[in-house]
């Protein structure tokens, strides 16, 4: 059975830095796009950043510029390094996974079939 498990999250001020962390287990990442989504309170989950098997990446535009997506698959893991975080950064930060076919590329609005429990980020001064 796949499990995602996501940590790094906390509080941070604007500007600041966190490195969220999604450990897969049950599941070879090699075989798997990894996708980051977040849900900011009272509003509706979105997407922000996925890698693909091949190392495609793809960014919603959020997060181009300050989030930064990587693969460990010695460690069966995927980081999301967000840096000049701001106040509205906030929310619970998922990760989602798929098995797919090696060419396929990854969006922030594929599917995916595993999801994470999540990780509270919470920008605040």
């Amino acid at each position: 059975q796949l499990q995602l498990v996501e940590s790094g999250g906390g509080l941070v001020q604007p500007g600041g830095s966190l490195r969220l962390s999604c450990a897969v287990s049950g599941f070879t990442l090699n075989y798997l796009a990894i996708g980051w989504f977040r849900q900011p309170p009272g509003k509706e989950r979105e997407g922000v950043s996925c890698l693909s098997r091949n190392g495609v990446i793809n960014y919603a535009d959020s997060a181009k510029g300050r989030f930064t997506i990587s693969g460990d698959n010695a460690k069966n893991t995927v980081y999301l390094q967000m840096n000049s975080l701001k106040p509205e950064d906030t929310a619970l930060y998922y990760c989602a996974a798929v098995s797919t076919p090696s060419s396929s590329i990854c969006t922030v609005f594929s599917h995916y079939d595993y999801w994470g429990q999540g990780t509270q980020v919470t920008v605040s001064s």
